[in-house]
């Protein structure tokens, strides 16, 4: 029995040495050198290539570094002895916060205005918001979309959330399934989506949902790049429905260097940092899915295959 890592754009050796750590008795090997593909059993996976799990006749274990599993789900055939298991780190959802309450306030204060009047040498100070007068919604109420929607109630925004079931947050208006989405999209001043990438939600931030936001809203997605339909935003940007968008996340990734998302002067383009896997916290979590896989334990964070999270 053995642990593969198999990552692509991603450095595989400090995960590497962090198991062999943590885990001294067991063969840890980084992907495509392994010395006998039957004796692997539990996989670490980072954007793996189409199909490299089939290469793995044992595999009973797909652990996913990050929050999301599409990207497992979506280029991989999972067999029905096989699990998949996703990252939950208490890190992972301060450090969302964090990222996202600075792109809050850089928008509640103007300073995105100031950014694009900074370029064209533009003096002109501007009006600015506060914390109780701004609305905030979030699409993706689960492990971070909760602990982030509780965070900013703290401080004062007016939040609302959406998820396919209601969630009971303190301080937060809850909505729930497709009859209730325009209820949460309405009266929205900055729109954050969290959501999980499914096809129920592909193409969910669409000009139809975008345009229900108030005059001026901001768009925040931290989500998937599969969740917004590209023209769409760029058309509500150019119209002035929308005054501009933070975009962590994108359909391709690195973002094409034509593509118009780099110089449209609404749009800030950030590389998928917005929340990234601590190795130190993180490799905790895998020594024990990896020990609760050995002894027939439950897996921590096993993810439903049907629901896609």
């Amino acid at each position: 029995m053995s642990i593969a890592i198999i990552f692509t754009n991603k450095n595989p050796e400090p995960w590497e040495a962090a198991l062999k750590t943590h885990l001294p008795e067991t063969v840890v090997e980084v992907y495509p050198s392994i010395k006998d593909y039957a004796a692997v059993d539990f996989v670490l996976c980072w954007k793996p290539e189409p199909n490299v799990i089939d290469k793995f006749p044992n595999l009973k274990v797909i652990q996913s570094i990050g929050a999301g599993i599409d990207r497992i789900i979506n280029t991989q055939t999972i067999k029905e002895d096989q699990k998949v298991t996703r990252m939950v780190d208490e890190n992972l959802s301060n450090d969302m916060f964090e990222f996202l309450l600075a792109a809050v306030l850089g928008q509640l204060k103007n300073i995105n205005l100031y950014q694009q009047q900074q370029a064209q040498k533009i003096w002109l100070p501007t009006n600015y918001n506060s914390i109780k007068d701004f609305n905030v919604c979030i699409l993706g109420l689960g492990t971070i979309g909760s602990f982030v929607a509780g965070k900013f109630t703290a401080l004062g925004f007016k939040v609302k959330g959406w998820s396919v079931t209601r969630k009971h947050i303190l301080g937060v208006e809850s909505f729930e399934g497709e009859q209730e989405m325009s209820a949460a999209l309405n009266g929205t001043d900055i729109l954050i989506n969290i959501l999980p990438a499914t096809i129920q939600t592909e193409n969910i931030l669409n000009k139809n949902r975008l345009k229900q936001l108030n005059q001026g809203a901001f768009l925040i997605n931290v989500g998937r790049g599969e969740h917004l339909v590209e023209e769409d935003l760029l058309s509500l940007l150019d119209e002035g429905h929308l005054s501009g968008a933070l975009l962590d996340v994108f359909k391709a990734e690195p973002l094409p260097m034509n593509h118009p998302f780099w110089v449209h002067p609404k749009i800030q383009v950030t590389p998928h940092v917005a929340s990234i896997t601590n190795i130190k916290s993180a490799v905790l979590t895998v020594a024990t899915n990896y020990q609760n896989h050995l002894s027939g334990k439950p897996l921590k964070f096993e993810v439903s295959l049907k629901k896609g999270y």
